[in-house]
């Protein structure tokens, strides 16, 4: 199985990593990216989902 894809906040670089989720929001861990509610927003500035962009593989 192939890691789930990290995606980074533009504004202000928070990366959202599907192994840890966003356990504030009640997001579990190996929620991917694409199957984040629409209204998620990034929990450190509060930007939509359409602010994010795909982090390059390593």
């Amino acid at each position: 199985m192939r890691p789930m894809k990290k995606y980074i906040c533009i504004p202000c670089g928070y990366i959202y990593n599907p192994a840890v989720g966003d356990p504030d929001e009640d997001v579990e861990p190996g929620t991917a990216f694409e199957d984040l509610p629409e209204d998620w927003i990034c929990p450190v500035c509060g930007e939509g989902k359409d602010k994010f962009a795909e982090v390059p593989e390593q």
